[in-house]
């Protein structure tokens, strides 16, 4: 890494730090980006080189808890011998971990807001839309190893049913004040165990395969 993109990843993180610090010390946000980056000692044109508002701040904290998480996780070697399931609770249980560290401002800024689907902040946008790329590639691996079964309509679907069950794994956590959060890691799994089972071949499915087998070998 070069110093001027070492000085760059410290302004951009001065900023995202700056504004956290900035919303839990007065539980809003700053009046401008003047009197913002002028507390932060800073330039205003400096700001406006890594975000065009503070809403592009707030979205970028999401992405960086994504990335880091991502980047936990891939980082471990067992990570790759991981079933489409434990990648799944591999993500959301350090996914949380990560959230931990930012829990004072996340309930400040999201504590008595809607996270349903068709109304949540668009700072989540590209969150979800990372997000949605990890499902996916979870959803493919779990069909190849049939640990997920091929449904038509309904494949197509379970990154959508991801992307929900992350979102709840969030509110819980919100509201969750069980020592050291045991309540969510319990949400976590149980969540994620129902999710698979309704994923994976059923005994309907069986039924439907052999139905099948029965009537072409007539």
């Amino acid at each position: 890494m070069t110093e001027k993109t070492k000085n760059q990843e410290t302004d951009k993180n001065k900023i995202i730090e700056g504004y956290i610090a900035h919303i839990l010390e007065t539980g809003h946000e700053p009046v401008s980006v003047f009197k913002f980056a002028k507390d932060l000692k800073m330039k205003e044109g400096t700001f406006y080189e890594y975000f065009t508002s503070f809403d592009a701040v707030k979205k970028a904290v999401w992405e960086l808890n994504f990335d880091k998480t991502i980047h936990a996780l891939e980082s471990q070697e067992v990570y790759q011998t991981y079933t489409s399931r434990e990648k799944l609770l591999g993500f959301l249980f350090t996914w949380i971990e990560e959230l931990k560290e930012q829990r004072s401002y996340l309930l400040t800024v999201y504590g008595n807001v809607s996270l349903k689907d068709r109304s949540f902040p668009t700072e989540l946008k590209e969150f979800k839309s990372k997000f949605k790329d990890f499902a996916n590639s979870i959803v493919n691996e779990g069909k190849e190893t049939e640990e997920i079964a091929e449904r038509p309509y309904l494949t197509d679907k379970y990154h959508e049913a991801m992307w929900l069950q992350v979102m709840f794994v969030f509110r819980f956590w919100l509201k969750d004040d069980s020592p050291g959060f045991e309540k969510t890691d319990a949400a976590i799994e149980k969540s994620v165990n129902l999710a698979f089972d309704l994923m994976g071949k059923s005994a309907v499915d069986s039924f439907v395969d052999f139905a099948k087998f029965l009537f072409q070998s007539k």
